[in-house]
């Protein structure tokens, strides 16, 4: 029996030292409003057949964060849906290593109050590093909290550029 409460005890000393270790890493990642944005990115990129860090993706959200995509459907109607992060891994995760997909912020306006904090991040999106045109741009609204720890997502909304919605000056860089 105290060979199993010795196993059981080191199990969970390793256990939990590499999660610690890990977090340790996450943690200088979601340290600043610049950081977690910047992760957000690096996290959703990456070339054809590369796996992403879904497991650091999950860690940038704080429990019950959603994240809303809008567009218009087959009617020409606007409408949202609202996905955890985990139905976006289910959904686009497999798409995003097939085709290959780099979203990269191009501007930038952010305000904070206390620890709340709204970003409105223009983007443009490639499937490779090595393209040279977008083949979409749109516009990110990231409402963040800060816990005295760390910042965490709670929503991702966002939208495309469309012909007739293009993303206006005021949100482009200069």
């Amino acid at each position: 029996m105290r060979i199993l409460l010795l196993i059981f005890a080191l199990t969970t000393c390793l256990t939990n030292n590499i999660f610690s270790q890990e977090n340790g890493q996450y943690l200088e990642k979601v340290s600043t409003l610049d950081n977690i944005v910047d992760a957000l990115y690096a996290t959703v990129s990456g070339e054809k057949g590369v796996k992403r860090d879904w497991e650091f993706f999950r860690f940038l959200f704080y429990p019950d964060a959603r994240l809303i995509p809008s567009g218009k459907n087959q009617e020409g109607i606007f409408g949202a849906r609202y996905l955890t992060p985990d139905d976006y891994i289910e959904r686009s995760g497999p798409w995003l290593a097939e085709n290959g997909f780099f979203e990269t912020e191009i501007h930038r306006t952010a305000q904070e109050f206390g620890n709340l904090a709204h970003v409105f991040s223009t983007y443009e999106a490639f499937r490779s590093a090595s393209d040279e045109e977008p083949f979409m741009r749109g516009i990110n609204s990231i409402q963040l909290m800060n816990d005295g720890e760390r910042w965490w997502i709670i929503n991702i909304y966002w939208t495309q550029e469309s012909a007739e919605n293009p993303i206006p000056k005021k949100f482009l860089p200069d």
